[in-house]
């Protein structure tokens, strides 16, 4: 899933969580020392509540070990049968499954999708070109992720895999298939359903046959198997003071797929191809080709990201400095989160999964721990020391740098770059980690950050497009570094406005828009920040949230930007009804703050879902402000109250409790099926 999003908000909302006791093993050595420090710092520092990881070396597990709690209510701790959502490191089995099916002869990688998935139609003519390797490669030119309705409380309605193909159909491309790889779930829900074209069962089956049977995976299920749900890691959420009920990640070849770490380290042995019953050494060896170069990418090889085929690293630094080829895979889901790291080479693998925090936690513990495993076993002469850097020392710049100044932006923003006296200012990189500040000339057509560790440039490309790249060392305390390059940013041109048109988008600056099509289990519904949208509109260049402004009702997306920064992609389209603002968002219905009606103050009323099944959401005056609602639900509905700062304060779907008080300023939303009534008292 959105790796970016969900981490950003993570790093915004850290809670630090008491350390549980881990399933501690009797013997001691280094590995499981570093291990078991670096769970520990984890759990202390990084808002993770639990944690499970593993090692396998030549098929057998040499690690196994666990830390914090799996059930904070009762103490109990992590166990190996203790299983999480694995989030997208589900890409990886649906890339398996693609390539089973290529090993028999029924798919070609580089034949058009449409031969597989006959009824796949878009309103771009282009993508008669997409194939599926473009979407195992995330070069497929899709604009990235149709997100409603996949992450559900204990529901594994299919809606979301079910209505993408009927979405797609309305929707363009922002690039050619094949330009350049960048970040795309919806590709691995295509694969998902190519599979179950392809095979004539259900994914769910797909697995169950082809790999967990085979495999001996009893732990590694969909939402739609059948399993006891209590072996799940429980799951807690800031703000939220009890436990979590089940997360359904419901786009499963995306990232749907709970399992254990021990058994994440069986599956690859499938990726290393050493179970060629299962899948070819030659269709495993495929998977880890650097796709990543057939398309526009930076230069430098040293990086986390470098997809291959479902692979987010097919060359991870820092063990090619080592010449260690590692690959690697992250993944999070709203909850869960998940690392992977395989060295097919030397046949071991290691996976660490986690209830809270933050995929690039679990990932930096597994490279510290590999790398203090591949030292006692004498496969790497010595650990090498953590980069250090010395503050910049500023160079003369040359003048024709100074044209590199203008407009920059990435999906969702546009920032101003302004270069003069051989320095810039930078907004906060990579969420937060990179903290804004001013960067220096250095010479070589770098400017260095203040602490050394971040070195911006410009490229022009053979797209003939310029971006601002990042090459930056990231600094997890007391786990690891992470050296990553990437194109970050793109220059723009300045979109000229007319006047009505300024006028328009005027309005709506800053304003929110509420969502209305996303049921009301919806996991997005713990953050307005992940489910509404704030429009921010840069006038003076024509653009909103980073989308171009063609008229008085459409933005557009114009960024091209390879590996994350064009991700979830969209385009803004505005309309009235009822007298009420209404944008849709590829295809995802929201209403502007202004349309939202007042919640009725008597003592007694009633609220009815619409036959369009659409979530009602209304103000809570400050009249209303400490009364005490009472609601009696005749259907299947919940409601979802939120402060004025949008925090959550109460969800019927995680409480039970009917009664609540209600803060002044905030909102209030009804949700479930068409016909489903909500019975309100209000008392003092």
């Amino acid at each position: 899933m959105n790796k970016w999003m969900i981490g950003f908000l993570t790093l915004l909302l850290v809670l630090i969580m008491p350390a549980g006791q881990g399933n501690v093993q009797a013997s001691a050595n280094p590995v499981k020392d570093k291990a078991q420090t670096l769970a520990q710092t984890v759990i202390s520092d990084y808002g993770v509540t639990s944690l499970q990881y593993a090692i396998r070396d030549h098929g057998a597990i040499t690690l196994s070990d666990g830390a914090g709690a799996s059930n904070q209510e009762t103490g109990a701790p992590v166990t190996r049968e203790t299983m999480y959502g694995i989030g997208s490191v589900s890409k990886m089995v649906v890339a398996a499954a693609t390539m089973q099916l290529v090993d028999a002869k029924l798919v070609d990688l580089d034949q058009p999708l449409t031969m597989y998935v006959k009824d796949f139609q878009m309103a771009d003519k282009r993508y008669r070109q997409i194939t599926p390797r473009m979407l195992l490669n995330h070069s497929s030119g899709l604009y990235g992720s149709h997100y409603e309705n996949s992450m559900l409380f204990d529901d594994n309605d299919t809606q979301n895999h079910d209505e993408l193909l009927s979405k797609l159909r309305s929707d363009h491309l922002k690039s050619d298939p094949g330009a350049y790889s960048v970040y795309c779930n919806d590709g691995f829900t295509l694969l998902e359903i190519l599979v179950e074209r392809v095979s004539g069962v259900s994914y769910s089956d797909y697995l169950d046959q082809h790999f967990s049977k085979p495999l001996g995976l009893g732990s590694t299920k969909t939402p739609l198997d059948t399993f006891d749900r209590e072996k799940l890691a429980k799951t807690y959420f800031p703000g939220i003071d009890h436990v979590l009920p089940v997360e359904n990640a419901n786009v499963l070849g995306a990232g749907g797929i709970y399992s254990t770490a021990e058994e994440l380290t069986k599956f690859a042995e499938v990726l290393m191809g050493d179970r060629p019953e299962l899948l070819s050494k030659a269709a495993s060896k495929s998977m880890q080709a650097h796709e990543y170069r057939n398309g526009i990418w930076v230069e430098e090889e040293t990086n986390i990201f470098n997809y291959g085929l479902g692979w987010d690293a097919v060359e991870l630094a820092p063990f090619g400095e080592y010449g260690i080829t590692a690959l690697s895979k992250g993944g999070d889901t709203i909850v869960y989160h998940a690392g992977m790291i395989v060295l097919p080479e030397q046949h071991i693998s290691i996976a660490v999964l986690s209830s809270g925090g933050s995929s690039f936690y679990n990932s930096a513990f597994a490279a510290g721990v590999l790398l203090e495993y591949l030292d006692e076993k004498g496969l790497i002469d010595e650990i090498q020391p953590t980069p250090t850097f010395e503050a910049p020392v500023k160079m003369e710049m040359p003048k024709e740098l100074q044209a590199y100044s203008g407009l920059y932006g990435m999906v969702g923003e546009t920032m101003k770059v302004v270069i003069q006296q051989g320095q810039m200012e930078l907004a906060a990189q990579m969420g937060g980690l990179i903290p804004a500040q001013t960067y220096v000339y250095t010479g070589n057509g770098r400017f260095t950050s203040s602490d050394g560790t971040a070195n911006v440039s410009f490229v022009k490309e053979t797209n003939g497009k310029t971006y601002l790249k990042l090459d930056a060392y990231l600094n997890f305390p007391g786990l690891s570094q992470m050296h990553m390059v990437s194109y970050e940013y793109q220059k723009l041109e300045t979109q000229p406005l007319s006047q009505k048109v300024k006028e328009t988008w005027e309005t709506r600056n800053g304003k929110t828009y509420y969502a209305l099509d996303e049921k009301i289990n919806s996991l997005f519904y713990m953050s307005t920040a992940i489910l509404n949208k704030t429009i921010n509109v840069d006038l003076e260049h024509g653009y909103a949230n980073g989308a171009k402004i063609v008229d008085a009702n459409q933005a557009v997306n114009i960024m091209e930007i390879p590996n994350m920064n064009s991700r979830d992609a969209f385009d803004f389209k505005f309309s009235e009804l009822s007298g009420a603002e209404i944008l849709d968002v590829n295809g995802q219905t929201f209403i502007r703050e202004d349309g939202i009606p007042n919640l009725y103050g008597g003592a007694q009323s009633k609220i009815t879902i619409l036959p369009s099944g659409q979530a009602r959401w209304f103000n809570i005056q400050p009249s209303l402000a400490e009364r005490t609602m009472t609601v009696k639900t005749e259907g299947s509905g919940g409601i979802i109250v939120y402060d004025e700062q949008g925090l959550l304060v109460h969800s019927s779907i995680i409480s039970q409790t009917p009664a609540f008080k209600l803060p002044a300023g905030g909102k209030i939303v009804f949700g479930g099926q068409p016909g489903d009534v909500f019975r309100i008292h209000l008392s003092q």
